[in-house]
């Protein structure tokens, strides 16, 4: 097998798995990564995330590793296959997440010092920023 030169090393661990996936869909990659596709991963999706789930009713915290790692791959797969169709890459789902996060959670990111907020305000407010998400306040 030819050696290929070598690619800079991703500077975190979300960018060294994107790469690996990268790699694998080349075309020196793996054939069954480059024959997946959204739909054929939907199911590989589901069954990861029931191997978590069960991973934590069990209470195993190296299994809920490995599980989460599993889940992590087959979600960057995920993504690495829509970033080649021109729609939504890994760090696109990740920057939006962040900001979906910061914007739902004013009382740790935006609040006064030393403000405190009942559980009912807080599930208010959650629902309130879910509904403005969805009239398009935030796009």
């Amino acid at each position: 097998m030819p050696s290929q030169p070598e690619a800079p090393q991703p500077v975190n661990p979300f960018q060294q798995l994107e790469a690996l996936v990268k790699r694998l869909r080349s075309e020196q990659g793996c054939p069954w990564d480059q024959a997946q596709t959204t739909v054929s991963l939907k199911k590989y999706l589901l069954e990861e995330a029931a191997e978590l789930a069960e991973a934590i009713d069990q209470g195993d915290f190296a299994l809920i590793c490995e599980e989460a790692g599993d889940l992590y791959f087959v979600l960057t797969l995920l993504l690495v296959i829509c970033e080649e169709q021109g729609a939504c890459s890994p760090a696109a789902a990740l920057n939006a997440i962040s900001a979906k996060m910061l914007r739902r959670h004013p009382h740790v990111f935006a609040a006064p010092e030393g403000a405190i907020f009942s559980p009912e305000q807080l599930k208010a407010q959650w629902q309130r920023i879910k509904e403005e998400e969805k009239q398009g306040k935030y796009e």
